[in-house]
């Protein structure tokens, strides 16, 4: 009976150990797909034989399945403990812009640099991020087009209101693809990269503003 109550528990927790693979998956949801770590690879192979056993390996065997068993249905409860914990943490990750609007090279980082126009320095409010005409531009995070149309510095522009006092910035674009008053959620298309406005190439200017303020970007990245 022993040894029968042993194998329930072991299949218990080897149950719980199948359903950690979509709780691993939901708990790094909020941080992106490309943020959870790799699965080592485990794969092996080759003949093997199988010797008798006695009774009291057997029973040394009951053992230890009996306590992976406990020990397993345990980290379930901690699991289950740590996704709550991530999902509400989530809900407060996916408002912030942590996701690159667009992937490429920075041009131009946040901060003071030399001017393309002038001799002299000048503050860089975003960043510019270099990439080919016609680049789709996806909103990082949640919010609604506080403006969408021609901005006299980044031409065609659109700017998120993601609450919190937190806005975001996309400049010399060349087509818009929202209209103000649109809610849009993290992934909209957004419009597409171009060279409008003041620009010495096709690019995206990408600027944070924290109450009114630039804000360095890439203090909000994630990935």
């Amino acid at each position: 009976m022993e040894e029968v109550e042993a194998q329930r528990a072991t299949i218990a927790g080897f149950g719980e150990i199948a359903g950690w693979h979509e709780l691993h998956a939901r708990i790094w949801e909020p941080f992106g797909p490309d943020a959870a770590p790799r699965r080592p690879q485990t794969g092996i192979g080759g003949a093997h034989a199988v010797a008798p056993e006695e009774p009291a390996e057997r029973a040394a065997a009951s053992d230890e399945l009996s306590r992976l068993g406990e020990a397993v249905l345990e980290e379930g409860e901690s699991l289950r403990a740590l996704e709550r914990m991530i999902s509400r943490a989530g809900k407060a990750l996916t408002s912030l812009p942590s996701r690159w609007p667009v992937r490429g090279p920075v041009n131009s980082e946040f901060g003071v640099r030399a001017s393309p126009w002038t001799r002299g320095g000048e503050f860089h409010s975003g960043i510019d991020i270099g990439a080919e005409r016609g680049t789709r531009v996806v909103a990082p995070a949640a919010g609604t087009v506080a403006f969408a149309g021609t901005h006299a510095e980044y031409g065609l522009t659109v700017i998120l209101d993601h609450g919190e006092n937190l806005r975001t910035v996309y400049g010399h674009l060349s087509r818009l693809d929202v209209s103000q008053g649109r809610t849009v959620a993290r992934g909209t298309e957004l419009g597409l990269t171009g060279n409008s406005g003041r620009s010495s190439g096709p690019h995206l200017h990408y600027e944070i503003l924290v109450d009114g303020r630039p804000v360095n970007p890439r203090a909000y990245f994630w990935d």
